[in-house]
């Protein structure tokens, strides 16, 4: 089977009724929990954008407490879990501002977690390249949010 094209499917969804829209969401839903949360969030948290993003820190707060400290490779795994997880919540968002929160968060979380993460090069370097990312998304962002999240950014580095 060829999948089609987003034009293709834009067009095909222009032509149907109210009542097989929702259908066709309601089943697009069944399939996948990704679908079914985006879907979550843009009936329901894309208008209360600050009381997402807290919930999304919550889960953060959570996934960090739930680390397995016994070695260094299952704080990697659950490290690299937490940031996927950032970022697939950061895709349904699609605002620079929860983005850069949300990566500012994790960078905090990060640097003030017990066993210190500067005596291991993969969860340092994972912490420089989000870092690198924050700083690259600060540039599209207005002049007084930039100076705003680099004035936390600097916190965060010293």
């Amino acid at each position: 089977m060829k999948t089609a094209t987003v034009k293709e499917l834009k067009t095909e969804l222009a032509h149907r009724s109210a009542q097989e829209l929702i259908e066709l969401c309601l089943r697009l839903s069944r399939f996948k929990k990704e679908n079914k949360e985006l879907l979550t969030y843009l009936l329901f948290e894309s208008t209360h954008e600050e009381g997402y993003i807290e919930s999304v820190k919550n889960e953060v707060d959570k996934q960090f407490e739930l680390i397995n400290t016994d070695s260094y490779h299952y704080i990697k795994k659950s490290v690299r879990k937490i940031l996927r997880m950032i970022k697939k919540y950061i895709r349904y968002s699609k605002n620079k501002e929860t983005e850069i929160e949300l990566l500012l968060y994790f960078c905090k979380k990060l640097t003030g977690y017990q066993p210190y993460i500067k005596r291991n090069n993969v969860l340092q370097t994972i912490l420089q390249r989000e870092i690198t990312a924050v700083k690259k998304k600060l540039t599209s962002l207005h002049e007084d949010l930039q100076y705003d999240y680099a004035l936390e950014l600097e916190s965060l580095l010293s």
